[in-house]
């Protein structure tokens, strides 16, 4: 079968590795994809949000399954395009979308339902935000309410970061109209904890657990970003909290959509935080994370596209997950200066032969680019983006696991090459 996989990050060629060892599927595409991804699957000079060019591109070529890996074609209707191409698809509609597309209507969504999450207030006014947060106890969490690519959630430690974070969101405008609204939230403590589930919009089946660093730098200092690292299973998650997270927060929200009319298919990611109270909800993602894919897919048994297509059959329930029960670490190695300002096209060096049955480099921002001083020579690699590469291992123990990625991270150089060193650590 033919498979078309959306997006081009280090999510993406961690799902195109997986679908790549189906013996269902015989050819594989991917829309935009980027060097990594190429040698995979045969990218297509399409962007993710093209809509339109996708279902052009999948009805033509007759592609049996498609699957998107980014949140932004999801909110812009790619499913409702594709199903009403009469495509088969996995992934919620604009609808189910909207869990991830406005933080506001989501913490309505939690309020109406019991569904546990921090208090909060929704401003469509910065004057308004501002005079809240003047009377409040820091810190707080601010939430532009749109999709931000994982980076509009500021933790302010005083008034000052807060008023100014108002500014840069709603005024300043630095997550474009994402900003026009914002959440403001008590600040939870705890253990974080990233839980991914499978659902056909009835049945529903936790994945393997997973931790994502947003940090920039150790010890959870520095910028948020779209994620440094993550490693998987979550050391925090019992059998008797997974329970409680199903029963008091995945299967109510699943059956919270069936009341309001929609039928979610694919993947939810619930953010939460494992707070004294219990498990409250951070967030909503309605795809898989990055880079918590790189650790979570290495260790699936069951074939992915056995998985997708259940799902778009509504016939999960006759689908078994097994899973690999060793644990998985993935680094991040970003460019200089990521998540702010940075520079592309800086060489990338020391990937040959770093693959193995057990370490994987699965590609973010890269791309092939010829010297100009040699037009007939082979193209070399080369960043294109903020986070580069995803560096993943498995091992019989999380500390072994560990070991072998920042063992690999030596071999790879590129200018400006920074990572976090305490990923799976025992102290975060």
């Amino acid at each position: 079968m033919k498979v078309l996989v959306i997006g081009g990050g280090g999510r993406e060629h961690a799902i195109v590795w997986k679908l790549a060892q189906s013996p269902k599927v015989t050819k594989l595409y991917a829309a935009p994809g980027n060097a990594g991804i190429s040698r995979l699957a045969e990218c297509l000079p399409i962007k993710a949000e093209d809509i339109p060019q996708l279902v052009d591109f999948a009805r033509k070529t007759h592609i049996d399954l498609t699957f998107c890996g980014p949140e932004q074609p999801l909110v812009l209707g790619l499913v409702d395009e594709f199903k009403r191409a009469g495509l088969t698809v996995v992934g919620p509609d604009r609808a189910g979308a909207r869990l991830e597309a406005s933080k506001a209507y989501a913490k309505q969504f939690m309020t109406r339902l019991g569904i546990p999450t921090a208090p909060y207030e929704i401003f469509d006014n910065p004057q308004a935000a501002k005079a809240y947060l003047r009377h409040r106890a820091y810190p707080v969490v601010i939430k532009a309410d749109g999709v931000a690519a994982g980076k509009g959630v500021v933790i302010a430690q005083n008034l000052e970061e807060g008023l100014r974070t108002i500014d840069q969101i709603m005024i300043a405008k630095i997550f474009g109209s994402a900003g026009d609204k914002v959440v403001i939230e008590e600040y939870l403590s705890g253990q974080e904890l990233s839980f991914f589930c499978f659902t056909d919009g009835t049945t529903v089946y936790p994945l393997a657990s997973a931790r994502d660093y947003k940090r920039s730098h150790d010890g959870d200092k520095g910028l948020n970003t779209g994620g440094m690292g993550s490693y998987s299973p979550n050391r925090f998650l019992t059998s008797e909290r997974e329970n409680e997270i199903m029963e008091r927060i995945a299967l109510p929200v699943i059956r919270g959509l069936q009341m309001d009319s929609i039928r979610y298919q694919g993947i939810l990611y619930i953010g939460l935080m494992l707070t004294p109270q219990g498990p409250q909800v951070l967030e909503f993602n309605v795809r898989f994370g990055d880079p918590e894919t790189q650790v979570i897919l290495p260790r699936l048994k069951t074939d992915l596209v056995e998985v997708l297509l259940a799902i778009a059959e509504h016939q999960l329930q006759k689908v078994k997950l097994e899973w690999i029960e060793d644990p998985t670490v993935c680094v991040v190695l970003a460019s200089g200066g990521y998540p702010q300002s940075y520079e592309v096209g800086k060489p990338i060096f020391g990937l040959e032969d770093l693959n193995s049955e057990d370490s994987w480099i699965f590609h973010a921002g890269t791309a092939y680019k010829r010297n100009p001083d040699d037009p007939t020579g082979p193209p070399h690699l080369v960043t294109s983006g903020g986070r580069v590469l995803g560096v993943t291992a498995r091992g019989k123990t999380l500390e072994e696991a560990r070991a072998k990625v920042y063992k690999t991270i030596t071999r790879i150089h590129f200018d400006g090459m920074h990572y976090r060193k305490d990923i799976g650590s025992i102290e975060y």
